[in-house]
């Protein structure tokens, strides 16, 4: 459906209409200003973050999850890319994937899944 004041197609759930190029660089560098802060937190207070990015192939987690990570330290933030759950997992507690990459102490894990 498209937006009739713009012309900018709007995402029907959220009534939200696309960033243009210029607007998603200005919305990109205030969030990394955020996430480098955050990174500064947990390190000092010793928390532990988990993120998790979750759906279907194709449906963009990477390259979000690229962008948001271009300006933060690797030694702080972790990204794990969590494959489709085998059979076992299937019948296991969906948590339990999860639980060999959770975060140590000053650390942020993002976890990259695939939904069946």
């Amino acid at each position: 459906m498209g937006n009739k004041k713009s012309g900018n197609p709007v995402d029907t759930a959220t009534k939200i209409a696309p960033l243009d190029n210029k607007a998603y660089e200005k919305a990109l560098r205030k969030l990394h200003v955020e996430l480098v802060k955050l990174q500064r937190w947990v390190v000092h207070k010793g928390l532990k973050v988990c993120i998790v990015f979750e759906g279907r192939d194709g449906a963009g987690k990477g390259g979000t999850i690229k962008a948001i990570t271009e300006r933060v330290s690797p030694r702080i933030f972790r990204v794990v890319a969590l494959p489709s759950p085998t059979e076992r997992e299937k019948s296991q507690l969906y948590f339990q994937r999860y639980i060999k990459h959770l975060p140590a102490a000053g650390e942020i894990v993002i976890f990259r899944s695939q939904l069946v």
